[in-house]
């Protein structure tokens, strides 16, 4: 029975060529605008770290003066000061944490004549390396120990050990930061979280991987230039080393409600001992984010994407609405073929089926023509120079959604035209004919 209602429905569309173009031009048209967006903002609002993601945490508070004391920048104390990173560090009450900082430096081989390499990367803890899983082709991070002698050691991007020392992993070699030699130790195989949630994600959640790590502690005794951002309050200038400034990112592993709990108590605690001491004037008020609560605190797909979006599915809206017009027109145009068939024994349920199938052939042309005009949009996405441009482009799961956005879009628009056809009455139109 299938096989006979869709024979129908391509003879039908083969018979009024007209209709057919613009219904399946204006599926496409709409299916195509719309899942250039949903695949952007699918992207863009991904887990980057599905399997770590729900045991990873960002604490939060806010050593300033006034509640959210900053005018220009609403977030600008979401980061934390290095003296209290370094006490949450040394209190130790999470299985795992890490503080870091973006980093901006020049780097050279041990290559005679080589030219430098100006790339960024992060000053990070320890414990990053373990925390997010980050996965190394050779060798691995550095010790709690190396932390606390400033070691100077440095983990590669597979990259960048390739653009340094060819396609053998450079473990053991030296590497020129700033004046001084750093000891490879670590390069990592393929890592490229999207976006990178760890980062100072006000300016950079999206774009190129780090290409290197370093000690955060070597990094502060180098005095070797940061990335990110840095907000201070009252007098003293901006010195990282005081706790006026902020602009560590900071981490910590909880791995149930229970040490979740606790490690809010300690924020609670630590918050009262520096009201002790001086510090945090305001109510005592520490926050945890889990790591996609954060990624949706810091609002890190921008507002003008998910303002496209809308316009995109407000789009598609009017071609459906277009579609079911069409469609009308379509089957009320048939009314005689309608009315033989239900003369000669067909329920209302059969004509009805038939037009369904009808409108889901238009769904699957329309389909095809919108991933044609999908991937022509997310082309031009990835022209564009924002962080995120590079990764517009369409998985199996957005593939899979555009042929049934289409084909149920197509369907629902088909709905009510379908159900006017098989009302018509059979016996007027016959002695009208």
């Amino acid at each position: 029975m299938f096989a006979y209602y869709l024979d129908l429905a391509l003879r039908s569309l083969r018979r009024n060529k007209v209709f057919t173009v613009l219904m399946v031009v204006c599926v496409g048209l709409g299916i195509g605008a719309s899942m250039t967006m949903i695949t952007v903002v699918h992207v863009m609002s991904d887990d980057p770290l599905p399997e770590r993601s729900g045991q990873l945490y960002y604490p939060h508070i806010d050593p300033w003066p006034a509640p959210h004391g900053r005018s220009t920048n609403p977030h600008a104390s979401d980061n934390l000061t290095l003296p209290d990173a370094m006490n949450l560090l040394r209190a130790g009450r999470a299985p795992g944490q890490a503080a870091m900082s973006g980093a901006a430096i020049s780097i050279h081989s041990e290559q005679p004549n080589a030219q430098p390499l100006l790339e960024t990367g992060h000053y990070v803890t320890a414990d990053f390396f373990s925390m997010f899983g980050v996965p190394f082709r050779a060798g691995g991070g550095w010790t709690h120990a190396d932390d606390e002698r400033h070691a100077r050691v440095i983990a590669l991007s597979s990259a960048l050990n390739r653009m340094l020392f060819g396609d053998s992993p450079g473990i053991g070699r030296t590497v020129r930061v700033g004046d001084e030699d750093f000891r490879v130790i670590g390069v990592l195989d393929d890592w490229h979280p999207q976006p990178m949630f760890y980062a100072d994600v006000n300016g950079r959640a999206f774009g190129r991987s780090d290409a290197f790590f370093l000690p955060l502690q070597t990094a502060l005794d180098l005095k070797l230039d940061f990335r990110g951002s840095l907000s201070c309050h009252g007098d003293g200038g901006d010195d990282r080393t005081t706790d006026r400034c902020t602009w560590l990112q900071f981490w910590v592993k909880l791995e149930n409600p229970k040490q979740v709990s606790a490690y809010m108590q300690f924020l609670a605690d630590y918050w009262r001992q520096q009201q002790a001491h001086g510090r945090f004037p305001q109510s005592v008020d520490p926050k945890l984010y889990r790591l996609m609560d954060w990624l949706a605190y810091k609002n890190v797909v921008p507002g003008d994407v998910r303002l496209q979006l809308w316009l995109a599915l407000g789009f598609l809206g009017v071609c459906m609405v277009d579609i079911v017009g069409l469609l009308l027109a379509k089957f009320l145009r048939r009314s005689n073929e309608i009315s033989v068939r239900r003369a000669l024994g067909a329920r209302r349920g059969q004509v009805f089926l038939q037009f369904g199938i009808e409108s889901a052939v238009i769904g699957v042309l329309g389909g095809v023509l919108g991933l044609a005009i999908a991937e022509l949009g997310l082309w031009s996405v990835r022209q564009r120079p924002d962080g995120y441009a590079q990764l517009a482009s369409m998985d199996v799961s957005m593939l899979m959604g555009t042929f049934l956005l289409a084909i149920g879009g197509s369907v629902l628009a088909g709905l009510l035209p379908a159900w006017r056809a098989c009302r018509i009455a059979p016996a007027i139109q016959l002695k009208a004919h």
